[in-house]
């Protein structure tokens, strides 16, 4: 069994606490506004699930999944994180985040500006690709014919493994994109951005992705 914290607890952040807790895992939610807000998510996903602050459930969790708005990525909590494998499910919008240099002229992404932020911690980009029902609604056992997939990036190998675990276990192939620098394939605007796509598919759509398209 493995925790799961979160930081964040929003449409994607409930759903994988809810395909978590169905698959035995223990969670542990956070979010900007205090775990009494998340009284009602923590009653309905049972005794696998607690509410707690960022600090606590960045702590707490073997995986740690960062899924708030690109523009609040200075608020995660960088000492606990140390050592650690992070989902980034992160995606930079202009019109919400405000304009970013960097990601502007596309000298970097958003997960390695996180990755930036959280020296010593591993991670990993993805779930940035999928609707929040469709975590759910897509999700199958693994060898079902036509599988969904999803995408990961990273830099850390183990890191990497720990999150297509995860990923497997809870309904989905994955496609291992490479290095955290390319999870730009799969950013909002590229074509493997939203449809539902086997690995095949996926594969393809990642490659075909041109940096202009983001």
């Amino acid at each position: 069994m493995t925790t799961i914290g979160l930081i964040g607890s929003g449409l994607i952040g409930s759903q994988l606490a809810r395909a978590a807790t169905a698959h035995g895992h223990d969670v542990v939610l956070s979010n900007s506004r205090g775990p009494e807000t998340l009284a009602g998510l923590v009653d309905e996903l049972g005794p696998h699930a607690r509410a707690a602050t960022p600090a606590e459930a960045a702590a707490a969790g073997d995986l740690v999944v960062v899924t708030i708005p690109f523009r609040a990525i200075s608020t995660v909590p960088v000492e606990p994180l140390a050592g650690r494998t992070v989902i980034d499910t992160t995606n930079y919008y202009p019109q919400r985040d405000g304009q970013v240099a960097g990601l502007d002229d596309e000298s970097t992404t958003s997960s390695e500006l996180l990755q930036d932020r959280l020296v010593g911690a591993h991670v990993v980009k993805a779930f940035n690709h999928i609707s929040a029902a469709h975590l759910s609604e897509h999700a199958t056992p693994a060898g079902t014919p036509d599988r969904r997939a999803l995408a990961i990036a990273g830099d850390d190998a183990d890191a990497k493994a720990a999150v297509s675990t995860f990923i497997d276990e809870i309904g989905f192939d994955v496609v291992d994109l490479g290095p955290l620098a390319e999870g730009w394939r799969v950013q909002p605007g590229t074509p493997a951005y939203g449809p539902r796509m086997t690995a095949e598919q996926l594969r393809e759509a990642a490659a075909s992705a041109q940096r202009d398209q983001g």
